[in-house]
C-alpha cells in the first residue's frame, strides 16, 4: 500500500472541530447541540450582500484577477481609512479567507525549520497553517491570571535566535479575547526592528471591542512598514463565514510580490463571494454598530452567568466574541465529550472547544474551554443552565 506523508499525517487535529462526530451522534439521537464551540455568527449579513448572493445575474462565473478585483481593494482602502489605516490598493492580495493569507504570510517569509513566536493560547489552526509550511511554531505562554495580557518582553526576546522570522499574534485574541493596547504592539515593534523580523498581526475582530480602549492597527505605524503584515477577512464583520473573502496587506512589496507567485497558483479568489463581500462595504455604518451592540450585550450576560456556576473562572474578554472559562474539572476534552455523549437536559446539551488544543505547549489549557457568544442573549442563558448541570452530573458520575 502506497504510504502517506509524514507531514499530512501529523497535521493537528482541529479543537473547534474535533468533537463533530459525538455532536452528530447526539443530534441523531434527537438532542438540540447549542454550539458554543465555533465563531460561527448567527446575525444576518448585510442586505447589500446577501442580495448579490440571491439576485445575481450572471451566466457563468468568470476568473477573476489573483490579486483580487481593484474595485474591491479600492472599497477596502475607503473602510481602512475610517479606522486611521493609509494603505494603496496594491498593498492587498485577496485571499480564500483569513486563512490562505496567512498560508501565504507564511509560506513567503519562511524556509523550512525556520521558526514563528506566538503568545498562547492561540488560534489552534495557527498550527497547523505552520506545520503545513514546515514552520515551527515557538510559544509564549500568557496567563490566564493577568487575563492572558502579552508576556513580558525579555521572556519573548529570549526565544528569538537565527531561526525566528516572524512574531505573530490576533488582535483582538481568538480565543481569549485578549485587546492588545498600542504601547503593547509598540514593544513588539520595537522587538522586530531590533531583531529583523516580521511582525503579523490577525485582526479579524477589529470591530468588535468592548469598553473604552481602541484597537491599534500594526500598519497604523510607519516606521514598520517593512516589517508589518496584516491579515483580515469579512468573515466576522460581515457574517460571511462561508464567503471565505480574506486579505493579506503589506507596506513591503518585495514580500507582496512573492506572495503573488503563491496566489496565481490558485489562479483567483472565489467570483461569487468577492462580489458579495464587496457589497458588503456599502452596507451603511449601522449595521456595523448593531452588531457590534449585540456582542456588548452578550458578552456581559456570559459573563455574568458563568460567574454564578459554582468553582467556574472565566477570562473577561476586550474584544473578539469569545472567552475561556476554567472549569472544575481536570480534563475538559472529556467533560466536553461528556455532555455531547452522555448528558443532556430537556433534550439538550451545548458543545464547547476543549482549550488544550489552544495551546502549542504540552499540558496547558487541560481544565480550559473556550466559548463563543455567537448565540442571542436566551441561549446563552439556557446554555449556562445545562453547563452548570452538565457540571454537576460529571462530578457525580
Amino acid at each position: 500500500m502506497p504510504t502517506l506523508s509524514i507531514k499530512g499525517q501529523q497535521l493537528p487535529a482541529s479543537p473547534i472541530r474535533k468533537l463533530v462526530p459525538y455532536a452528530e451522534k447526539a443530534k441523531a439521537r434527537g438532542v438540540e447541540v447549542l454550539h458554543l464551540n465555533i465563531g460561527q455568527p448567527d446575525i444576518a449579513a448585510p442586505e447589500e450582500a446577501m442580495k448579490i448572493v440571491r439576485n445575481q445575474q450572471l451566466e457563468l462565473l468568470p476568473y477573476g484577477t489573483s490579486q483580487g478585483s481593484k474595485i474591491y481593494r479600492e472599497k477596502l482602502c475607503t473602510y481602512y481609512a475610517k479606522h486611521d489605516i493609509s494603505i494603496d490598493p496594491d498593498d492587498i492580495i485577496v485571499t480564500t479567507g483569513a486563512s490562505e493569507a496567512l498560508s501565504f504570510t507564511l509560506n513567503v517569509i519562511c524556509d523550512p525549520e525556520e521558526e514563528i513566536i506566538i503568545p498562547e493560547p492561540f488560534y489552534a489552526n495557527y498550527n497547523g497553517f505552520a506545520a503545513a509550511a514546515n514552520v515551527k511554531v515557538v510559544p509564549v505562554v500568557s496567563e490566564f491570571e493577568d487575563q492572558f495580557k502579552l508576556p513580558n518582553l525579555h521572556k519573548i526576546e529570549a526565544h528569538i535566535n537565527p531561526k525566528t522570522k516572524a512574531i505573530l499574534l490576533c488582535n483582538p485574541s481568538n480565543p481569549t479575547g485578549y485587546l492588545y493596547s498600542k504601547e503593547e504592539l509598540l514593544l513588539l515593534g520595537g522587538l522586530a526592528l531590533k531583531h529583523d523580523l516580521f511582525l503579523i498581526v490577525d485582526e479579524v475582530y477589529r470591530e468588535f471591542i468592548y469598553g473604552e480602549e481602541s484597537h491599534y492597527s500594526v500598519l497604523q505605524n510607519p516606521d514598520w512598514s517593512e516589517h508589518a503584515i496584516m491579515i483580515d477577512s469579512v468573515s466576522k464583520r460581515y457574517s460571511l463565514c462561508g464567503a471565505r473573502v480574506g486579505c493579506m496587506i503589506s507596506k513591503n512589496k518585495d514580500l507582496l510580490q512573492t506572495a503573488m507567485n503563491f496566489a496565481h497558483l490558485r489562479l483567483s479568489p472565489a467570483t461569487l463571494a468577492l462580489m458579495a463581500s464587496e457589497a458588503a462595504l456599502e452596507a451603511p455604518d449601522s449595521y456595523l454598530e448593531k452588531v457590534k451592540e449585540e456582542y456588548r450585550r452578550r458578552r456581559s450576560s456570559l459573563i455574568a452567568l458563568l460567574e454564578q456556576i459554582e468553582g467556574v473562572a472565566v477570562s473577561k474578554p476586550k474584544g473578539a466574541f469569545y472567552c475561556i472559562a476554567q472549569l472544575p474539572v481536570a480534563d475538559a476534552e472529556d467533560f466536553s465529550r461528556f455532555l455531547l455523549e452522555s448528558f443532556s437536559d430537556q433534550n439538550q446539551t451545548v458543545m464547547l472547544a476543549p482549550a488544550a488544543g489552544f495551546y502549542s505547549s504540552k499540558n496547558l489549557g487541560t481544565n480550559q474551554v473556550r466559548i463563543a457568544f455567537v448565540l442571542n442573549e436566551a441561549k446563552l442563558k439556557r446554555a449556562a443552565e445545562i453547563l452548570e448541570k452538565g457540571l454537576q452530573a460529571y462530578q457525580n458520575s
